[in-house]
C-alpha cells in the first residue's frame, strides 16, 4: 500500500504540473466573453483519477491551482473555484469508475462529473466568484455589459450564467472526457507500471 500511495503522490505532482502549464495555455472565443477561457488543464486530473482513484484527481487539481496562484491577481477566488470545479468532476468520474473499471463507466461518470460540475459553476460563479471580482475588479453592469455585447438580451446575471458558464463548462468537460477516452488506455500501463492492475 505504501508503494501505491508513493507512486500515486509522484505520479499526481507530475500530473498537477502539467495541468499547471496547460491551464497557463488558455485561450478564449471569440463566440463567448473574453473572461470565459477555454483550456483542458483538468484532463491530467482526469487521468489520474481513473488510474489511481478519485482522490489523487483531486490532488491533482490543487497542485495545479496552487501553482497557479503564483501567476495571478484573482485574489485566489478563481484558483478557489476551479479548484471546486475541477474536484467535482474527476471526484465524480473517478468514483463512478472506481465502482464498475470499464471504459463505460468510465464515460458515464465522466459525463455525470462534466454535468454536476457545470450546474455548480453556474452557483459558485454567482455567490462567491462575481461578487468578489465585482467588489475588486470590474462592477456588475461591466459584468453584464461583456455578455450583452454577445447576447444584448441578457437581462440579468442569472440568465447569462445559465445561457454561457454552464453550455460552456459543460462542453469544456466533455472535450476533456473525449480525449482521456482515446488516450487513457495506452497511458494507463505507463502511469501504473509495478503497480497492482487489481487497485
Amino acid at each position: 500500500m505504501k508503494k501505491i500511495n508513493v507512486r500515486g503522490l509522484a505520479v499526481s505532482a507530475i500530473m498537477g504540473s502539467l495541468s499547471f502549464v496547460l491551464m497557463l495555455l488558455a485561450f478564449s472565443l471569440p463566440f463567448l466573453p473574453s473572461f470565459l477561457e477555454f483550456d483542458i488543464s483538468d484532463l491530467p486530473a482526469l487521468i489520474t483519477s481513473f488510474a489511481f482513484g478519485p482522490l489523487y484527481g483531486i490532488l491533482v487539481c490543487f497542485i495545479k491551482n496552487l501553482l497557479h496562484l503564483l501567476v495571478t491577481r484573482s485574489l485566489m477566488v478563481g484558483e478557489l473555484s476551479n479548484f471546486i470545479l475541477g474536484s467535482v468532476f474527476v471526484g465524480i468520474a473517478g468514483l463512478v469508475y472506481k465502482k464498475g473499471k470499464s471504459k463505460t463507466s468510465a464515460f458515464w461518470g465522466s459525463f455525470l462529473g462534466a454535468a454536476v460540475m457545470a450546474l455548480f459553476s453556474v452557483l459558485s460563479n454567482y455567490y462567491v466568484v462575481y461578487p468578489v471580482y465585482a467588489a475588486v475588479f470590474m462592477p456588475y453592469d461591466a459584468i453584464l455589459g461583456l455578455y450583452r455585447a454577445i447576447l444584448p438580451s441578457i437581462k440579468n446575471l442569472w440568465q447569462a450564467l445559465l445561457i454561457f458558464n454552464l453550455p460552456f463548462t459543460f462542453i469544456k468537460g466533455l472535450v476533456d472526457v473525449a480525449i482521456c477516452m482515446v488516450i487513457y488506455k495506452k497511458l494507463s500501463p505507463i502511469l501504473k507500471t509495478g503497480r497492482n492492475e487489481r487497485r
